[in-house]
């Protein structure tokens, strides 16, 4: 391992259990890296949440790295992505998911475009599954009605916007309320100025605040077309659905009390209980899956439980 120029980009990767997706991970940054040769130095760090699967053996070597920070517990999300970041230095940062797989090409192109104009402060790539098809990514910026709305399903009515911009087909550059923490560039010094991710999202949403705060801040979030990026999707949580359901609930209550105040967290804990687990629960009943329909029940008690620190982050009446 040579020591190389200073790295120009960190990138941090949050591993839970990804196991061969953080493998495929890093080898596509090793042979990205084989390609930009010095004109974009990496430097990879590698934070691993508790995995049990032998994630962290026999990684793809870099340059830099990876560095690996190994949390005796799942730390979430957000605060492991405030670690890895605060292992570098680099005037800009990659939020990487394992499931993505990127080039030369997307690493330098989006790069590039970050770094051109200074009132652009986040850039995120056209994420395509393994079949090439864009995935819709880009979010709006969740209202009050809109998150209520969505949780009692309105959006399929049209009644209000849906979270993610399905109707757009991602095919040029664009300024956009979120990109998708999965491929999530961000400029070093905006990331310090905000504090980062805001870690009482232990996981979802995490993105969705960080991106309003930049916004908020006066920087730019914007779409890139052209910077296309491998991304399977929901790579290293799929297996864990009661915690996957528990975990978006309760930090969809927690965004709305930081972002609407209490009275809008409190609609949205009763649609959960009300809404939104009845119906999960009938779509699982429906197709017959007692399998899932226990998930939901688990997940159900998971947020349940969850309930006394969520009162207290809505706050006093």
């Amino acid at each position: 391992m040579t020591a190389g120029p200073s790295p120009a980009l960190d990138v941090v990767i949050v591993n839970w259990n990804g196991g061969a997706l953080l493998r495929a991970c890093l080898a596509s940054l090793a042979a990205a890296e084989g390609t930009l040769g010095d004109s974009l130095s990496l430097q990879v760090v590698v934070v691993d949440n508790a995995s049990r699967d032998g994630s962290l053996e026999n990684l793809p070597r870099l340059r830099h790295g990876p560095k690996v920070i190994a949390n005796p517990d799942n730390q979430g999300f957000g605060r492991a992505c405030n670690a890895g970041a605060a292992r570098g230095r680099a005037p800009a940062i990659l939020f990487l998911n394992p499931d993505a797989r990127v080039t030369a090409e997307s690493l330098s192109g989006a790069y590039a475009a970050l770094m051109a104009d200074p009132g652009t402060g986040i850039v995120g790539a056209q994420l395509r599954d393994e079949a090439g098809t864009v995935q819709r990514s880009c979010a709006r910026r969740p209202t009050a009605r809109a998150l209520i709305g969505q949780a009692l399903l309105l959006d399929r009515a049209r009644l209000v916007p849906s979270h993610f911009m399905t109707e757009w087909d991602h095919a040029e550059d664009r300024a956009v309320d979120q990109v998708m923490g999965a491929f999530l560039m961000i400029r070093r010094s905006l990331f310090t100025a905000l504090g980062g991710f805001d870690e009482r999202f232990f996981v979802y949403y995490e993105d969705v605040d960080l991106c309003a705060r930049a916004r908020d801040a006066g920087f730019v979030v914007r779409h890139l077309a052209g910077i296309a990026v491998r991304h399977e999707g929901q790579g290293t949580t799929r297996a864990a659905k009661a915690h996957r359901l528990a975990c978006f609930l309760e930090s969809q209550i927690r965004y709305a009390a930081k972002h609407h105040g209490r009275a809008t967290a409190l609609a949205l804990m009763a649609t959960a209980f009300g809404a939104q687990v009845p119906l999960r629960l009938a779509q699982a009943l429906a197709r017959r899956s007692v399998p899932e329909a226990g998930e939901v029940l688990r997940g159900a008690g998971l947020l349940a439980r969850a309930l006394p620190g969520l009162m207290r982050a809505i706050g006093p009446r």
